[in-house]
């Protein structure tokens, strides 16, 4: 029997762990309306508050040790209400820093990205990471409509540069009612050009764009992609997803994320797919150790 693989979640949020946090963004203007088409099966968002994460770390950390996890990254993220002008969620880094606090190393802190306020986000995302020690910049184009090649989100990509650390964002349709058309990965094509060193993460498969991620992991060497926000059973366009990740193509550039959605679920339907098992040790560990340097 093979030996457990030891997941690393690339992505997760405070509000896994912290239920006000899940308050927030569940009865918000932006995604209580989900809970009538794209969640539908779950319900409502007090459903929701019930269905996904835990009422502390402590129980988190329980849920990862059973499951068999060695480390999550926490992000800070901060999804913006295009429509309403206000926040989604934006959990502050001072959160996140507690959350790895009281980890004891299991949690890794992330930092968002705010391209409305950049002088205020980038002075947050210097204090992140050379005072916290967070080691990702994740950013939310959908909630702010604006493409990944908006020269707003520049200052970002120089962060990520200068601190040698990844940098990501949600490819792909909004699960919310918020616009989809600015998560195409293509957007990625030529700003993985402009800066060749930076290790860009096109996250959550691209959908319904997966010929467009796939496309931009294959060709661009510092371009990779994570299956977050898909449990396995549920990958939409599964099949073309699973052969390129299983493939010589894909194996070392796709890393495993839950998205919140199940540290247990997503890994149990992960362990569960007919590859390779030097597909899911990459996929489910190697590939983030190398990529965030862990």
């Amino acid at each position: 029997m093979p030996e457990e693989i030891k997941a690393i979640d690339i992505m997760n949020y405070a509000f896994y762990c912290v239920p006000e946090e899940r308050r927030k963004m569940f009865f918000s203007k932006d995604w209580a309306p989900a809970f009538q088409t794209t969640f539908r099966t779950v319900g409502t968002p007090e459903k929701a508050m019930e269905y996904f994460g835990h009422p502390s770390v402590e129980e988190m950390l329980k849920e990862m040790d059973e499951a068999g996890y060695e480390k999550i990254i926490i992000t800070a993220v901060k999804q913006w209400s295009w429509k309403h002008n206000e926040w989604i969620t934006n959990p502050s880094i001072e959160l996140i820093k507690e959350l790895v606090d009281k980890s004891n190393g299991k949690v890794v802190g992330g930092v968002g990205y705010d391209p409305l306020k950049m002088d205020e986000s980038l002075r947050e995302i210097d204090k992140a990471i050379k005072e916290y020690g967070f080691k990702y910049i994740y950013f939310h184009p959908q909630g702010f409509n604006l493409p990944p090649n908006d020269k707003r989100f520049y200052p970002a990509y120089v962060k990520a540069f200068e601190y040698d650390v990844p940098i990501g964002f949600q490819a792909g349709h909004s699960a919310e009612v918020l616009p989809s058309e600015v998560g195409r990965p293509i957007y990625i094509d030529e700003v993985a050009i402009q800066f060749p060193t930076i290790r860009f993460i096109l996250s959550h498969t691209g959908w319904p764009w997966v010929d467009e991620w796939i496309a931009m992991i294959w060709k661009h060497p510092n371009v990779y992609g994570d299956i977050s926000a898909y449990p396995a059973r549920t990958l939409l366009d599964g099949e073309k997803i699973i052969t390129f990740m299983n493939g010589g193509r894909g194996r070392s550039k796709v890393l495993f994320g839950t998205n919140g959605l199940g540290l247990k679920t997503c890994k149990d339907q992960f362990m569960e797919l007919d590859i390779r098992e030097d597909t899911k040790r990459m996929v489910l560990r190697e590939n983030a150790i190398k990529l965030f340097k862990l």
